[in-house]
């Protein structure tokens, strides 16, 4: 899970540590679960030493923690991209919803580990983890939030659609039809996953054929 950075090369340095520790955390707790994976497996899979785990991260669940940051910030980074893009070419708040849905499924087409502990963990309460991860959701779904806030005022939408609901059902979307297609569909394509919901976004699949 890779982040672009300008920072000193110290920092760059702990920064590229960071994404081994990610990478591995989130290869083996998707794996074999947060309880059964050990610091001791997360070190050895990053190629570091124990030490280092606790130099960067107080502990396991601190990492866990810092991981769904560290994913999230970046779905919600290429949502924002994606919307921006298509403002600066001139084109409506469908397309900006259509682009995000694009940029949503690149996401998860690369990190779809990280995308299937993030959603289980959506589900469950009794984390210690819990606060943050609907922090960093809220922000995704505000990405979206905004874009159809837009739409309303411009009259390209219905004022009377709920927006708060509309966006977390879009994310959700996004989603729970990349993981069916991952886990079920594997030979479908990207373009293929987009053009389905590209085309329930814009209302027309009762007119497909």
């Amino acid at each position: 899970m890779e982040r672009s950075s300008t920072a000193s090369p110290g920092s760059s340095r702990r920064e590229a540590t960071r994404q081994k520790l990610y990478e591995a955390a989130v290869t083996l707790i998707a794996e074999q679960g947060f309880s059964a994976t050990t610091v001791d497996e997360i070190a050895e899979r990053a190629g570091v030493a124990k030490g280092t785990v606790y130099y960067n991260f107080a502990s396991k669940s601190v990492l866990f923690e810092e991981l769904l940051r560290h994913g999230v910030g970046l779905l919600t980074a290429s949502l924002r991209e994606a919307a921006e893009g298509t403002a600066r070419e001139g084109r409506g708040r469908v397309d900006a919803l259509d682009a995000m849905i694009r940029a949503g499924l690149v996401f998860i087409d690369r990190y779809p580990a990280f995308t299937q502990l993030y959603v289980a963990e959506l589900w469950r309460t009794n984390r210690a983890w819990q606060s943050t991860l609907l922090v960093v959701r809220q922000q995704a779904v505000a990405v979206v939030e905004d874009v159809l806030r837009e739409g309303v005022a411009s009259g390209e939408f219905s004022d009377e659609i709920d927006v708060p609901l509309t966006a977390a059902a879009l994310v959700g979307m996004v989603l729970v039809a990349a993981l069916d297609w991952k886990s079920f569909q594997p030979e479908r394509s990207l373009d293929e996953v987009h053009a389905a919901l590209s085309r329930l976004l814009q209302g027309r699949v009762s007119g497909c054929r």
